[in-house]
């Protein structure tokens, strides 16, 4: 058995847990009309509504125990400070400092690296008010229409959900695509209506050597030489990298090409140039008030008390469940059509940062970690899952965001689509009796058997816990205190289950065997070298392909 599931606050909890697994929030509210109140954080135009959580105010202290015995303070301290948190790869994890208007000096293995960071920021304002003003020409000198942004993993996620949500910011005379998949037909069905002329790729690769991103990169220019001399690649292309010879090789100039560094990992780059399509659409201005947004909540993380610390209690609920309750998904549920990428991104952030199996000294763990993380934007899922968390036989907690006010305020659309925010999570914390709706359909006239079976059938328990955020409008300064408020969620989960939210290693097995089985894809004969059913595919694709 763990430390961890040995320790006091631990063994609390799961004392207090059969207590609450016999309550009711329906109970819970009506015995306290206060609740709100005092389950409900506010920051800068963001309110965080946990009220409808199976839990009391004694949940609460047994929860703040954990934190505090697993020295989350302190954990925060060193991120925010460079020290290198990241151990089984020796890195710093400073994303933080990517956000930081002050610019005060921040010392990394004795280099400033504001410095840098500053100079990055003025190199995205330069190359991106070019494009935006189409002072920035192609080879035929044509401004451009169209920026196709190619990475996978965070250097794609990052970058196309916050400009979906950011959308009503950006540019009329820019159409941005982002391609990451190397299933050839995502590059071939995005270029496809494009003008070579009017076409600016960006090749996002931390490495430039990740072999998804090169192959689409690769067949990008393969496109673009098709209608263009080889002279053209310098003006149609940009990169962002942390080995930026490998881009200038690829024929990219070096003004052309933005620095990453080993202290910012993928899923936390979208501060970085990793952003530079995103402050291509909206402007670096706006860029910078995304940047401000998350400062703003990376202050509050810092200096906030535990009790009062919005990413702290959304990271102590989700492994109240996750833990406590054996609840093994987590929904994100988005009333805003602009936020519709948000699930994904999230999936990547905590799946990749907590999907691990080991703590940091790399022994097994005995207690479940992250949760699969899935949603869908607005009044679509209602129609297709929500069946599932009202009346299934699993607790699903979820996290529900909207905006009070709509960026296009067509007829009666947003109250409409609040009226379905404010009303799912009531429901799925209030639950229906049957005895209530008997009184309802009693009140239709309708009685006997025909009432007990509609009510055995409409019945459900409710209990089922959710979080609400409401924000004032999704603008740059809010999306980015949203983001921050989920990476640091993230992070306090690590801290607590003792494991590197900042790698993944898992990752590299998959690769290494593909690296393998391409070679065998292209050899004669059959193969015979792997497992019998792994054996079986790649011969019946070498017959059929």
């Amino acid at each position: 058995m763990s430390q961890l599931t040995q320790s006091p606050a631990w063994k609390a909890l799961e004392a207090h847990q059969k207590i609450m697994a016999q309550r009711h929030m329906r109970e819970l509210f009506e015995k306290d009309p206060q609740r709100f109140e005092k389950f409900s954080l506010h920051l800068n135009g963001i309110l965080l509504d946990y009220s409808k959580n199976l839990i009391t105010e004694e949940t609460v202290q047994h929860l703040l125990a954990l934190a505090e015995q697993a020295g989350v303070k302190r954990w925060v301290e060193r991120m925010f400070s460079g020290e290198k948190i990241n151990t089984s790869e020796n890195r710093a994890v400073l994303h933080t400092a990517l956000r930081n208007p002050s610019q005060k000096p921040l010392n990394l293995d004795g280099k400033n690296i504001m410095r840098e960071v500053q100079r990055n920021l003025e190199h995205m304002r330069r190359f991106s008010d070019a494009v935006r003003s189409g002072n920035a020409k192609g080879h035929s000198g044509k401004p451009f229409t169209d920026v196709v942004n190619i990475g996978i993993g965070g250097s794609y996620l990052g970058p196309l959900m916050a400009s979906e949500a950011l959308k009503p910011y950006g540019s009329p005379s820019l159409r941005l695509h982002f391609v990451s998949n190397v299933d050839g037909t995502h590059l071939a069905e995005t270029i496809k209506p494009l003008n070579p002329e009017t076409t600016l790729f960006i090749i996002a690769s931390k490495s430039f050597a990740t072999q998804e991103t090169l192959l689409n990169a690769n067949s990008a220019r393969q496109w673009l030489l098709a209608h263009l001399p080889s002279e053209a690649v310098a003006k149609h292309f940009a990169a962002i990298s942390a080995s930026p010879e490998e881009a200038v090789k690829f024929g990219i100039p070096v003004n052309h090409v933005f620095e990453m560094w080993d202290w910012v990992g993928g899923r936390y780059s979208l501060w970085s140039a990793i952003g530079l399509p995103v402050a291509i659409s909206i402007g670096m201005d706006n860029f910078n008030e995304l940047l401000a947004g998350a400062n703003l909540m990376d202050e509050h993380f810092l200096s906030a008390p535990l009790a009062r610390n919005m990413p702290v209690i959304l990271a102590l609920l989700g492994i109240w469940y996750n833990n406590f309750f054996g609840a093994e998904t987590y929904a994100v549920l988005p009333y805003d059509q602009y936020l519709r990428y948000l699930p994904v991104y999230l999936q990547q952030l905590e799946m990749e940062s907590n999907g691990k199996r080991v703590n940091r000294a790399g022994e097994p763990v005995d207690y479940a970690t992250a949760p699969v993380i899935w949603g869908e934007a607005g009044t679509n899922g209602q129609h297709t899952f929500y069946q599932l968390m009202y009346q299934g036989t699993r607790l699903i907690p979820a996290d529900f965001l909207a905006a009070c006010e709509t960026h296009n305020p067509l007829n009666e659309h947003h109250a409409v689509l609040l009226s379905h925010f404010f009303a799912q999570s009531e429901a799925l914390m209030q639950g229906r009796t049957e005895s209530e709706i008997k009184a309802d359909i009693g009140a239709q006239g309708v009685t006997g058997e025909k009432s007990e079976q509609w009510a055995k059938h409409e019945t459900f328990p409710g209990n089922q816990p959710s979080n609400s955020i409401l924000f004032k409008k999704l603008d740059p300064k809010t999306l980015g205190s949203l983001i921050a408020l989920y990476e640091h969620k993230v992070f306090v989960e690590g801290v607590i289950w003792n494991i590197n939210s900042f790698d993944q290693w898992g990752v590299e097995v998959g690769k290494r065997l593909a690296a393998r089985i391409r070679s065998e894809l292209s050899s004669s004969g059959t193969t015979g070298s792997h497992d019998a059913s792994t054996n079986g595919l790649i011969n019946y694709y070498k017959l059929n392909g």
